[in-house]
């Protein structure tokens, strides 16, 4: 598996981060998501029954979308994520031995990161994207001064805290797309909340 797959770069690049996702919820709002426009949908690992969920979404997502991990901090991790079929692997930081892995396996990689050197590192480690983490602690400024000093397309990615309304400013500044946690997702958001929230993102990052 490589970049040129159906599935890579998704389209639209929005990543869904459900973090805690209940299994027994998982089908259900992989549905509203993905019939909402998502196509790439990760479940962070630090919660309990992220693999089953992922397992699930896996087996039912359509064509040209990916499904993953998220908060992938070891190798053995990725070997579990990837045992599903699952194929992206989404870390809070940069640890080369965990993209490397994962681009062994076919995954894509995408690791979190936070300056120029870590950019730098996890790209020639073979990340896919990079993970601008915190956004929170970095305005657009920050990553408009680190996008001019990556090679052009680097896919930057900022995650946290990223509503419909900040997605402008954030395109404006370099970013070609995010993951979006609490403001699509909690463990308790109705299926209804999901869709409508979903349907905003998706708006946004068309305009």
């Amino acid at each position: 598996m490589n970049t040129n797959d159906a599935a890579w770069p998704p389209t639209p690049p929005l990543v869904a981060i459900l973090r805690g996702l209940q299994p027994e919820r998982a089908t259900a709002v992989g549905q509203v998501l993905f019939d909402a426009g998502f196509r790439a949908l990760e479940v962070p690992l630090n919660r309990p029954g992220a693999l089953e969920a992922i397992s699930l979404l896996q087996a039912m997502k359509p064509a040209g979308s990916c499904v993953g991990a998220g908060t992938v901090t070891s190798v053995a991790q990725v070997e579990a994520v990837a045992a599903t079929g699952a194929r992206l692997m989404v870390s809070p930081h940069f640890d080369a031995a965990v993209v490397t892995r994962a681009v062994e396996l076919g995954c894509y990689s995408v690791p979190g990161i936070f300056t120029a050197s870590e950019a730098y590192a996890a790209l020639r480690a073979g990340a896919h994207a990079l993970k601008i983490f915190p956004a929170e602690a970095m305005p657009p400024a920050g990553l408009q001064a680190i996008a001019s000093i990556l090679p052009p397309g680097t896919a930057l990615w900022p995650v946290g805290g990223i509503t419909p309304e900040s997605l402008a400013g954030w395109r404006k500044a370099g970013a070609n797309g995010f993951g979006i946690g609490g403001a699509l997702f909690k463990p308790d958001t109705s299926l209804d909340a999901i869709a409508a929230s979903a349907k905003a993102f998706i708006e946004a990052w068309a305009r």
